[in-house]
């Protein structure tokens, strides 16, 4: 009875000496939560900003489209259309279709017919 409780005693050291060089999977999976956390966080940061980059360019697109309502000037000849307005003109005038504009200027089909239409009636967009 002795034996067996001493060899129990044994084998308890031996395997308490031993749980101090395995590793831990605890310490693993707590890193990988607080890596994951972390990269949350940044990304929730990212997009918060981008979110306030887009309201103040609506916010500013807005008070320009207010103070450009608000003036009821006809547009002088001197003035230039905005660039996309001439380079749509100009491939329409050198024979571009309407599927080849929207591919090389990224605006859909809609638009530039209304360009191409406002073009030919003679309209100036400012």
């Amino acid at each position: 009875m002795l034996t067996a409780i001493i060899t129990l005693m044994v084998i308890a050291v031996v395997l308490w000496g031993i749980s101090f060089f395995m590793s831990n999977r605890f310490d693993e999976l707590e890193s990988q939560i607080e890596q994951i956390s972390i990269s949350a966080l940044q990304d929730s940061y990212v997009l918060k900003n981008k979110i306030k980059v887009l309201e103040e360019e609506l916010l500013t697109d807005s008070m320009d489209m207010k103070m450009s309502s608000n003036t009821t000037e006809k547009p002088i000849k001197g003035q230039q259309e905005p660039a996309i307005i001439q380079n749509i003109k100009a491939l329409y005038e050198q024979g571009y279709t309407y599927t080849e504009m929207e591919e090389k200027t990224g605006l859909r089909k809609e638009d530039i017919k209304v360009i191409v239409n406002q073009k030919n009636k003679n309209e100036s967009f400012k």
